[in-house]
């Protein structure tokens, strides 16, 4: 009778779960136009979207209100400064968000020079000759190194963010500085109060290092959140956060401020979302400004594109295999044979998808059943980036930025692109009755 007991109960949990947290409910897909206002994530659209249902607190609401130009400057065009400058006139809120972009945007640039110059400065290769590890079990490359502390200080003397977490961190890394104000003779005084706004920031500093002795496209990711609670009484050991206060760490991507990437191919790009739509700025290395070209980009409702390592192929989830057979036979929804273009690079795959449509995905495999690319500062960033641009970005059958990370460096699958190619590949997961594709599901929840 116990175990008949225990079993019922499991069952009813199993059940709740399901209700609580797997249903697709339609809601509005929020888009912004310049000078228009949006509340919550974003404005309405005439489009729905189902929108994974989570256990996670929704964020609070916000209202963001895009940057408009009345007049533009004919040799410089709009700079990613001006653009935040006017952001933060029209949201007073937003301000600290300036000075923090504009570290990220300087250690950008020079990660630009750093990969440019790697070949002649000797920056190729692996740290320390090779054996160097990071927390990842990767092998580190010299410029994974170097390109993590650029960020890292940048975002450090911007006073404006109290945590940061990077892949190659162990943990993340409390900033003491962001709760200090100047005092007498130019040394700084603690504070009790909090001065400002404090954000965590997310990073990949270099993604796709592998592929820089090859000349093959890199980027960098970030993500900004704000703290949940302040950090100023945070406990420290040996300078990384712990207990309560990792808790602002973990947040799942529906409470991003921003998030974006800078890409360093043939031109650098600086792609950036702050929740009201998607704008790319290229490096003018003449003026040393990243300036605006892309302005509101949309990704295509459809693409014809696909982008997966299909080296694992026979290793990924059945409906992946039978949605990717589809497109290759021309059996999908739209009767089209698709084209596979892949990088390796995830900024460089993303970029195009976001330009051209279709579909990119880090899929789990047998290898790695919850995925490669981590959560916190690769998977959600990128999610809200997508979505923001009008498309989707799921774990095959999960809303991506409805996850909370349950630790720093934790993994996921990652499917995202233009908006029906990722819901018809969606399709080919709820067909499946796969118990434990279902059980992995439910897990990351």
């Amino acid at each position: 009778l116990s175990k008949m007991l225990r079993s019922t109960l499991v069952v009813v949990a199993l059940a709740a779960s399901l209700h609580a947290t797997a249903a697709f409910l339609p809601t509005s897909v929020h888009t912004l136009r310049a000078g228009s206002s949006r509340t919550g994530r974003a404005a309405m659209s005439s489009r729905s979207m189902p929108v994974f249902m989570s256990a996670t607190a929704s964020p609070k609401e916000r209202t963001v209100r895009a940057p408009v130009f009345d007049e533009i400057c004919s040799e410089t065009g709009v700079t990613l400064s001006r653009y935040m400058m006017e952001l933060a006139r029209e949201n007073p809120e937003l301000r600290d968000l300036e000075s923090l972009v504009g570290g990220i945007q300087q250690a950008c640039k020079t990660i630009a020079n750093l990969v440019d110059r790697a070949s002649i400065t000797g920056m190729i290769g692996y740290e320390g000759g090779g054996g160097s590890i990071n927390v990842q079990g990767e092998e580190q490359k010299k410029l994974d190194v170097v390109t993590n502390d650029v960020i890292k200080r940048a975002l450090k003397f911007t006073g404006k963010v109290g945590v940061i977490a990077s892949e190659e961190e162990d943990a993340p890394v409390f900033n003491k500085d962001a709760y200090r104000v100047p005092g007498g003779e130019g040394k700084y005084q603690k504070v009790l109060a909090d001065i400002g706004s404090k954000y965590v920031t997310v990073f990949d500093p270099l993604d796709g290092s592998s592929n820089v002795d090859a000349n093959i496209p890199t980027g960098t990711i970030f993500g900004v959140y704000e703290e949940a609670e302040s950090m100023e009484n945070c406990v420290l050991d040996a300078g990384s956060v712990e207990g309560s206060c990792l808790m602002n760490t973990l947040q799942p991507g529906t409470s991003l401020v921003a998030s974006g990437y800078c890409l360093y191919s043939s031109s650098c790009i600086f792609v950036l979302t702050v929740g009201a739509g998607v704008d790319g700025f290229t490096y003018d290395r003449a003026i040393g400004e990243f300036v605006l070209t892309h302005p509101q980009i949309k990704i295509p409702k459809r693409g014809k594109i696909y982008s997966m390592n299909e080296a694992n192929r026979w290793d990924w989830d059945k409906p992946l295999q039978e949605y990717v057979t589809a497109l290759q036979t021309a059996q999908g929804q739209t009767g089209v044979k698709y084209s596979s273009r892949y990088i390796g690079s995830m900024v460089g795959d993303v970029h195009r998808t976001l330009l051209y449509g279709g579909i990119f995905g880090s899929p789990a495999d047998k290898k790695s059943p919850d995925g490669k690319l981590r959560l916190l500062y690769e998977a959600a960033p990128m999610g809200f980036l997508m979505e923001q641009a009008g498309g989707l970005a799921l774990t095959g059958k999960t809303r991506i930025l409805d996850l909370k990370p349950k630790k720093v460096h934790q993994r996921v699958p990652f499917l995202a692109g233009s908006y029906d190619d990722v819901m018809e590949m969606r399709s080919f997961y709820d067909s499946s009755t796969d118990p434990e594709l279902i059980k992995r599901c439910i897990a990351r929840l």
